[in-house]
Parts: structure tokens; C-alpha cells; sequence
């Protein structure tokens, strides 16, 4: 089901990227555009992304059978959006991209505000809305895919139809790999390049079947949407506490157990892992201001022992506290 109503209106859905394109009718184009991206409601038009932004985006694409992809260059560090429902499934994955302020949904039920989306993945299936918002601190680049369904026939791959589900930022080494042979045919396209492009394109569709039904993504089964949002604040007003697992179930009238399924299912890692990522994305929030010291930051979300919330950190992030402080340059000071 889809909760258009809880997202920002999107214009005119394409019904297929191979049906038109604005820069060629050839089943196989290549081309790059600089433009001031904004929303298009242009019947027929490729399917592609909506970017609305004050600087000029650069796109390259690649369209072959039943697939396009499009390599993005944002340069403003301006306010920029990201729009797209349509009929072809969508995969899109961060090179580099550091957001101060910002948040992505999908379907106005899953919701991240995570800062650092590099190397992060998302699968959007067809049908499903999906918009997001930042205000960058440098430059961002990131890789759009998209599949359409009745031309590769994905489907037929699936055990039961239509179980493909969202993920989002999610990490697949597998899945990066193929990622960026794709984005480096795009730095260097040309048609003689289309049938290697193509052939990526059918594992990139494999991958993505292998992805279905994995942890990472959301799962039938799941919470609610109302619970989902409902643990999600409740989690973020009290990323300082203790939580119990009993508190959480109780909140969404679940017992523990099927609570812990059910949380696992919808955001992707059980309770205390989630609240452990949503308590490090606040200290890298507070690092990056560097108004407190690296033990204040761990005193103010609840971490007894330096030693212990850095290897907390380490653990998630893969540096030290310190060394984060020192590397990231502080934010502007906010109004």
C-alpha cells in the first residue's frame, strides 16, 4: 500500500524510461545534461528522479533494455530535494555525501535522518514513494538505477510475486561492487559499451532478488506504521536512558517476542542495535558542532566510561571519537 498523502506531491509518474526518451527514441541512448533541476510534469518523459535545487545539477545517464542509470553531480550546498514515484524499480546509492540537516522517506513510513550516506544503498520498488531533503556541507554524488519490471520481467524470479520491499541505506559489499562498475561505465559511456551495461544491469536485477526478504530491508510482518513512528520518537527522546525491551512492546501493546520480530523486521537491526546507531548518529551530531569535548558528548547520552562509549563509536563507524572530532569541520552555528 502506498501513503502518498504522507509525502511531499509528486508530478506526473512516468510510465516507463524506455518509452521516451528526451534525448533520443534509440532503445539505447547515452547522453549528459548540466541543468537547474526542477520538478517535470511532461507526459511520457524518462523516468528519472526529480531534483529541485538552487545550483545546477550534472546528470549522465545510460539507458539500455530495461534498464537506465544515472550518475548525479550536486555541487550547491543549498537546500536540494529528491522526488520520484514511478513504474520501474529504483535502486540508488551515495559515492560521497555529507548532510548537516536533512531526512529521506520512503513511503512516508520509513524515515532516516542519517548524516553520513556514503556507501549507503536504497531499493525502492515500483509503486513506492520516495522523497528526501539536504542541506549539504560539500558536494554530493550519487548512482541511480532503474529497472523496468515488464521489460526484465522480475518477477519471474521472485517465490512469490510481488514480495520485493524496500531498504533503506542499507550496506552490501556484493551489491556496491556491481554498483560501481556500473557508475565507472558512466564516467567513460559509449555505445560500445551498452551490452556490458546490459549484462550488469541482469546481475544488478539478481542481486537485487537476493536482497529480498534480507534483515536489512523492511519485511512483511512488521510493525505498523503508527508504531513504527511511535517507538521511533520515543527512542529519539531518550537516547541518554536504559530502554528495556518490555517499555518498547509495551508502548505498541506487543509481547516481547513478537515485538523483537516484529522491530527486527521493520527497522532492519533488534532494539538495542537501533538505539545504539541512533545514540552514535547524535554524538557524530555533537562532534561535528565542537561545543563538547569528546567525554561530555558521552556523558550527555548516557556513556559512564569514555573508554566504553569509544568503542562504541569505533565499533559503529569504524574511528575513534577523538579522531572524528578532529577530521570533521565544524558547523556553521545555528539560528
Amino acid at each position: 500500500m502506498r501513503h502518498a498523502s504522507a509525502l511531499p506531491a509528486i508530478t506526473g509518474a512516468p510510465a516507463s524510461f524506455d518509452a521516451a526518451s528526451p534525448h533520443s527514441t534509440q532503445p539505447c541512448t547515452v547522453g549528459r545534461t548540466i541543468e537547474p533541476s526542477r520538478p517535470c510534469d511532461e507526459k511520457g518523459r524518462a523516468a528519472r528522479v526529480e531534483i529541485t535545487s538552487t545550483g545546477a545539477v550534472e546528470r549522465q545517464f545510460l539507458t539500455g533494455r530495461g534498464i537506465r542509470a544515472e550518475l548525479v553531480q550536486v555541487k550547491s550546498c543549498k537546500r536540494i530535494e529528491f522526488r520520484y514515484w514511478g513504474t520501474s524499480h529504483l535502486i540508488f546509492a551515495y559515492e560521497h555525501c555529507v548532510r548537516p540537516k536533512g531526512e529521506t522517506l520512503v513511503d512516508g513510513i520509513y524515515k532516516s535522518t542519517l548524516r553520513d550516506l556514503a556507501r549507503r544503498i536504497t531499493f525502492l520498488p515500483a509503486g513506492h514513494d520516495y522523497f528526501e531533503w539536504h542541506q549539504l556541507r560539500t558536494s554530493a554524488r550519487l548512482l541511480y538505477v532503474y529497472f523496468d519490471p515488464a521489460e526484465l520481467k522480475i518477477e519471474s524470479l521472485l517465490t512469490s510475486p510481488g514480495s520485493l520491499n524496500p531498504g533503506l541505506f542499507f550496506e552490501d559489499a556484493s551489491l556496491w561492487g556491481t554498483l560501481s562498475k556500473v557508475r565507472s561505465l558512466l564516467e567513460s559511456a559509449g555505445r560500445e559499451s551498452l551490452p556490458y551495461f546490459e549484462a550488469l544491469g541482469t546481475v544488478l536485477m539478481h542481486e537485487l532478488v537476493r536482497f529480498n526478504g534480507r534483515p536489512g530491508a523492511p519485511a512483511r510482518g512488521g510493525l505498523a506504521a503508527w508504531q513504527q513512528r511511535l517507538l521511533g520518537s520515543y527512542i529519539e527522546e531518550r537516547l541518554s536512558e536504559h530502554i528495556s525491551l518490555a517499555t518498547l512492546a509495551s508502548l505498541v501493546r506487543l509481547s516481547p517476542y513478537h515485538f523483537s520480530r516484529a522491530f527486527k523486521q521493520s527497522f532492519g537491526v533488534p532494539p538495542h542495535r537501533y538505539h545504539t546507531y541512533r545514540r552514535i548518529e547524535r554524538a557524530k551530531a555533537l562532534l561535528e558542532r565542537h561545543a563538547l569535548s569528546v567525554t561530555d558528548v558521552a556523558l550527555s547520552l548516557g556513556f559512564n566510561e569514555t573508554s566504553t562509549f569509544t568503542t562504541t563509536f569505533r565499533k559503529v563507524t569504524g574511528v575513534t571519537p577523538s579522531r572524528y572530532y578532529r577530521t570533521v569541520a565544524p558547523l556553521p552555528p545555528q539560528n
